[in-house]
């Protein structure tokens, strides 16, 4: 039997299909201002006899697709459980939203809180602020940890930030201070979810922000802990969706 999740994002989209063996297929597109023809469009091709929606747009997609959903929170935890099997607290900063939450020794979700309110935090405020200081996102988290000098940045609103950081550009700070400020800024927002969710180990941080190498240092230089991301941090919704797609009716 092949088993599909997708995970539809307000930035990407992932696919990832299991039969048996495991994983046989994963793949990723842009959400864009159309997600579900661009769902229609990752899933054309792929065969598959159950699948399961997660992430921002899964209710669409159960209207167009009559396929069931769960929610993020149980996606990520049992996909990241599936991964790595003693896995107790899981970070997940995705495109608009970032999530933190505790996995009981069953593997269920013991408590989790979620910042789906503004982008503060997440990768949009990651690649605007890049877009800010003149980085590609692959750019902007290697070049902060060339930083020589310890900037504050004050403001959390993508607005605001923007503003602040285009004001310390023209009193001439360098842009890798710059940038380093702004990775520390998210990174005080996502340790303080953390702190009141849970820090025992193993710690799993998924989606795509765990790509940015900035962020996983500070990270664990600010929880003094390990932290781990998957070999694709951004598949892990998808991959538990699939995995909860063999319990449907």
């Amino acid at each position: 039997m092949r088993l599909a999740g997708i995970d539809i994002g307000s930035r990407t989209i992932e696919l990832v299909v299991l039969n048996e063996g495991g994983m046989i297929e994963s793949k990723q597109v842009d959400s864009s201002f159309d997600p579900m023809t661009r769902a229609k469009e990752l899933l054309e091709g792929v065969g598959f006899d159950r699948i399961m929606a997660t992430g921002y747009g899964r209710h669409l997609f159960e209207l167009s697709f009559d396929a069931p959903t769960v929610t993020e929170i149980k996606a990520y935890a049992v996909g990241a459980r599936a991964l790595f099997p003693g896995v107790r607290t899981i970070l997940d900063i995705g495109g608009q939203d970032s999530k933190a939450i505790a996995v009981n020794d069953g593997g269920r979700v013991a408590k989790f809180e979620m910042n789906d309110r503004c982008a503060a935090g997440s990768g949009k405020f990651l690649e605007i602020m890049a877009n800010t200081l003149g980085y590609t996102l692959d750019e902007f988290g290697p070049d902060a940890l060339k930083a020589k000098k310890d900037i504050q940045i004050s403001n959390m609103c993508t607005v605001f930030a923007e503003s602040e950081v285009t004001s310390l550009l023209a009193k001439g700070e360098d842009r890798q201070d710059i940038a380093m400020g702004l990775h520390r800024s998210v990174v005080r927002r996502a340790a303080g979810m953390l702190k009141r969710v849970s820090v025992e180990e193993p710690i799993v941080f998924a989606g795509g922000v765990a790509q940015n190498v900035c962020m996983l240092r500070l990270l664990e230089d600010t929880l003094e802990k390990q932290i781990t991301v998957p070999r694709d941090p951004q598949m892990v919704g998808a991959y538990g969706a699939a995995l909860l797609a063999a319990g449907q009716l």
